[in-house]
């Protein structure tokens, strides 16, 4: 099994990009200059919303523990002992823990954007 947190990070930001696809995806395509009716229809994935959340939490925990805190097996001149590497999980992290705080925030701030 690997050190790092990569895997539980991508299935947190594809969880936080699925959960916000429902409210924030019209918003940013109206925005970009995208328009036409099918837009609508990514409201179809607002019922999933809670599990893609769920999701993104869980896979944020799983990443959290591997990165900031990383098993004791970790020899030096391994991947994970790498500053750079850790330091590029880190940001990583950080990257897809805001989009899962959008997603979750979103419900409540986009009445003030329609």
């Amino acid at each position: 099994m690997p050190q790092g947190g990569s895997g539980p990070l991508l299935v947190g930001g594809l969880a936080a990009i699925l959960a916000s696809t429902c409210c924030l995806g019209p918003l940013v395509l109206i925005s970009l200059g995208f328009s036409g009716a099918w837009i609508a229809n990514l409201t179809a994935l607002e019922p999933y919303r809670p599990i893609f959340i769920g999701v993104a939490l869980i896979a944020l925990l799983m990443a959290w523990r591997r990165i900031w805190r990383p098993p004791a097996a970790c020899a030096p001149g391994e991947v994970c002992a790498s500053p750079q590497v850790r330091r590029g999980y880190k940001t990583l992290y950080s990257a897809v823990a805001l989009l899962v705080a959008i997603a979750l925030a979103f419900p409540y701030v986009a009445p003030w954007f329609y």
